[in-house]
């Protein structure tokens, strides 16, 4: 391949993403220079933060630049390199961005085994996702025998691998989800206690019957009234892993109505960036493989075909008609 395709961000999206917020493009390959590699890459991961960071307002991160490679993780297969630590037929996981080939000195790039576990589970269940739901739960909730675990956007790739380990931790795991099949699939496949339909239109009542003992810990992925319902339903003491707010990622705003729960039921409430404890990431990411490997920890992935697909599963993954995982594969 001489040239290779890559999505820049064009405009700053005004409330919802549009396909005119992105722009196709086909650039040269570049020629590697000493210490670097070239990388083929397999599948793209597509992430709710992604539209956080396509806004300038002041965040955790600094902003997705405009006219530049749209920001991504991937995994793919090195298969060029003057790096003396990176071998041509080696897959690696990284953060290439949204483009089908990438060039490295290194930084940042983590070998992966795609013999016991495949190319794309590095970039779900055994990349951020599955660290995501890791870190929330054994460094957050840190649940314990007996209680009750609810976690929002269940069937998607961070709240199925929560409701998983709470249920290994010997937890009742209740998942929220939009729609019958998200909610079937959630208890039939991968074992949760109950899932409540929010789409159902009967939140508050739907809750309160899949926690009869209330709630204990809550790993939050949407905010609004799936967590103000929740809120409504802990005991004292609970804890809340506040990972995502996809309710508010076109703007609006989130009040919290049930605000005085925290209060009266004494909660910690924690918000975090797992980015920001990548010295974590060796033990997670090693106890999310051994647990994919041997098929204690089952997942789900909506695949879309080719670089061109993703603007528009980005915006279907923002509305929630994505199923587990969502990716893109960039090879035939």
């Amino acid at each position: 391949m001489t040239k290779y395709q890559r999505i820049v961000l064009a405009s700053r999206p005004r409330g919802v993403v549009v396909p005119e917020n992105f722009r196709l493009e086909e650039i040269d390959v570049p020629a590697l220079a000493e210490g670097q590699l070239l990388v083929r890459n397999h599948y793209l991961s597509l992430d709710p933060y992604m539209r956080g960071r396509m806004s300038d307002a002041k965040s955790y991160a600094a902003p997705q630049p405009l006219e530049q490679t749209m920001i991504g993780g991937t995994v793919g297969e090195v298969v060029e390199s003057r790096h003396p630590g990176f071998a041509a037929g080696e897959f690696v996981a990284g953060m290439f961005g949204w483009a089908e080939m990438g060039v490295s000195d290194g930084e940042g790039l983590r070998k992966v085994d795609t013999a016991a576990i495949p190319a794309a589970a590095h970039l779900g269940a055994v990349g951020m996702p599955g660290m995501t739901a890791w870190y929330g739960m054994h460094e957050i909730l840190r649940p314990r025998l007996g209680e009750t675990v609810v976690v929002s956007a269940a069937s998607g790739a961070v709240g199925s691998a929560v409701g998983q380990l709470a249920r290994l931790a010997g937890c009742r795991a209740v998942g929220i989800a939009g729609g019958k099949a998200k909610c079937d699939y959630v208890v039939n496949e991968l074992g949760f206690d109950a899932c409540v339909d929010y789409k159902a239109g009967n939140l508050k009542a739907d809750l309160a019957a899949a926690t009869p003992n209330g709630i204990d810990a809550i790993f939050e992925n949407v905010g609004g009234d799936v967590f103000d319902t929740a809120l409504g339903r802990t005991n004292a003491f609970a804890r809340v892993a506040l990972c995502g707010l996809l309710a508010g990622y076109t703007g609006a705003e989130i009040p919290i109505r049930n605000a005085k729960k925290l209060l009266l039921n004494r909660i910690t409430l924690r918000g975090f960036i797992v980015t920001e404890h990548m010295d974590m990431w060796p033990q997670g990411l090693s106890e999310m493989g051994r647990l994919v490997a041997s098929g204690q920890l089952k997942y789900r992935e909506s695949v879309s075909q080719g670089l061109a697909s993703a603007p528009q599963a980005l915006i279907g993954l923002l509305q929630g008609l994505n199923f587990g995982k969502q990716l893109v594969k960039l090879i035939e």
